[in-house]
Formats: C-alpha cells, structure tokens, sequence
C-alpha cells in the first residue's frame, strides 16, 4: 500500500494525537516502543500512523500483531508502507504518515525509543498552550553514558538557551525523536525534506518552523528513553553538511543584524568560520579573540582568499581588550568552565552580546 494523497482529506473520525511512526528494519525494538505507546497515561483519542520504507525485516507483521491490542486501549492504527527493495528515507517516510493521520496533534516517535507514561499527556497540554511551537522533553539515553556531553546538553538548557544555541553544532535544542506539535503548524512549516541518506530533515524543518515565527517548548521531564546505536539514520549526515546550514543560518539570523562582530577562537574552527562566511560577512570581522598568548602575539589572521585580492589582516587580540558582539567558536563544556567562566566575566547577555557557535 501507499500512503494517502495529503491534499485529500481523512476519513472517519479525527484523533486528537497522532503518533506518527516511521519505520525501517526495527524488528529489534518494536515490541518495546508499541508496548510503551499502550501505556500512555492520555485520555483523549489517540492513533497510531505508521509507514514502513521498504522493511525487508519483519517489521510490518509486528506492528499488525499490535493491532487488536492497541485498539482495545482506544488507540485506533493506519499502517501503510512500499515494497521496494530502495528505502526512500526518514523524510519521506515521516511525510507519509503524517500525510494518512488524522490527529490535530502530531507525536513523532521513532521505532528504536520508548516513551514514558506521561509523554503525549504532557505534551499534549504543552502543545494545546503553544500552537506554533515545536514541543520537546528531556531524554534519558541508552545504554547509559552513551553522547554524555550531547544528552546532558540537551536536558540542561534554559528555556532561554533553547532559543538562543540553536546555531550550535549539536542540532536541534530540543531533539527530533520528541517532537510534538499541532497538526495545524506541521501544514505551515513542512514537509520534511525527502532528500534522503544523508540529508539532516530535522535540522531543515527546525529552522524554517523558526522562521516562519514558531516556538520551541520543553516539557522539563524525561518523557523519552533515546536509544543509541550504530544503525541511527543521524549517523549517515555528514559533518561539513551541518557545518553548511548552521553557516547559512547564523548569518541570515544574526550577522546580517549586526554592523562588526568578532569570533571567540582564534584557532581552527574560528579561522574555519570566518573562511566559511560571505565576504560581506568576513568585512564585519572586526578581530578574532582567544586566551593563547602564542596566537595573541602573532597579532593577526592572514587569510589569503586569492592571488588576486590583497589578504586580509585580522587583529587577534586577549578576550578581555576585544569587544562584543561576539560569536563563541570554543565548544561547550570542553574547557572544566574556563571559557564559561570567561563570558561571564565579561557580563554579557546570550543572545544579544554574543551567541554560540561551536
């Protein structure tokens, strides 16, 4: 089967909550995922949209053998799927069930993850105040101590931070497998890019949903267990891809607001991001500032652009004599909170005085 045409409306009578699924080859954790949607503690009507890209598993026949007992707690289901032996990818595949839902609310779990009893009821209320906000949680990550760095940032940002680091490298301030949202918002944002392997859909869909004026909410609460494993779809993007975007974004957001700007790193991946700026961008680097006095006494950043032009000298100065604005290239929670500490020192607001880019 294939999914339905979303310009045509669903038949019978809408969910409140649509658990849109995808799925590929999640034999191995499908019985857990499907048992904790059973248990969720939310009274209103719920479904289940899944669409299986192309199982060669036996994906699909586990998913069916849930039917008669998600139905008997009240959570109706739609499957559907293709047979190729080709798998069209995760946009693709989260376009197509979102497209056979019927949900004014959209939850987005993914088949390898377990939800917590209270997932979509807390969101749920979450999302009824925030209708063109993207909905997220706190996680808890298996096996334990897997992407330390990355979960406890995840869970540990202010509802501030969660606006103000979305140009940092670790993606999404509030990660794709706890979406949720109004299907009202989804139609106005999406859809998912269906590029493929390779292309980060989440990413694309978070920025224009913040363009486009929408909210990014977390529900303070492990809603979610994210599962780390080496066949994750997010293992197949790669690193200069994200580099790209999150380039393109920042200035589009913030440096075309600001007149001069420095960079904080004057080692590699501040000399990356000034050689990765337009050249009307590059003109705002007013100096590049670090706490090395082996780079500070070098004085400047040549960057040679061509044999043509005339290389650009960029001062390379102590934090404490350069001025803010500033954009952070040292990443977070790498340096025992020296460089935190630093910022603090300086008294400067995130998210005006400088933001995150690391």
């Amino acid at each position: 089967m294939s999914a339905r045409d979303c310009s045509q409306p669903t038949e019978g009578s809408s969910a409140e909550v649509s658990v849109i699924m995808p799925v590929y080859n999640a034999s191995d954790w499908l019985d857990e995922c499907l048992q904790s949607i059973l248990q969720q503690d939310f009274q209103g009507c719920m479904e289940l949209s899944v669409y299986d890209d192309g199982s060669t598993d036996n994906s699909r026949e586990m998913i069916e053998s849930w039917r008669e007992r998600l139905e008997e707690r009240g959570v109706s289901m739609v499957m559907s799927g293709h047979n190729s032996t080709s798998p069209r990818g995760v946009g693709f595949a989260k376009n197509q069930a979102v497209c056979q839902s019927s949900g004014r609310f959209l939850c987005f779990q993914d088949a390898d993850d377990v939800m917590r009893p209270q997932r979509v009821r807390l969101q749920h209320e979450a999302a009824v105040l925030n209708p063109t906000a993207i909905v997220g949680c706190k996680v808890c990550r298996v096996p334990e101590g897997s992407t330390e760095r990355y979960t406890r940032w995840i869970n540990s940002l202010t509802p501030d931070q969660i606006i103000t680091q979305v140009y940092t490298s670790h993606g999404p301030t509030v990660v794709m497998p706890t979406w949720f949202c109004s299907s009202d918002w989804f139609q106005k944002v999406g859809p998912f890019n269906e590029g493929g392997k390779g292309v980060p859909e989440d990413l694309l869909f978070f920025y224009e949903s913040l363009r486009r004026g929408g909210g990014v909410v977390r529900v303070d609460e492990c809603l979610l267990v994210y599962r780390y494993h080496e066949h994750a779809a997010t293992h197949s993007v790669l690193e200069e891809t994200i580099w790209s975007l999150r380039v393109d974004f920042l200035q589009e957001r913030v440096l075309s607001q600001w007149e001069s700007f420095t960079i904080w790193n004057a080692g590699k991946q501040g000399r990356k991001l000034y050689r990765s700026l337009t050249p009307a961008n590059q003109k705002k680097v007013k100096a590049l500032c670090d706490v090395d006095e082996n780079k500070i006494q070098k004085g400047f950043y040549t960057y040679e652009e061509s044999q043509e032009r005339p290389k650009p000298k960029i001062p390379v100065l102590h934090f404490t004599t350069a001025s803010p604005p500033f954009i952070v290239c040292v990443k977070l929670d790498m340096t025992d909170g020296v460089m935190e500490e630093n910022l603090r020192s300086l008294q400067l607001t995130e998210g005006k005085h400088y933001y995150h880019f690391n």
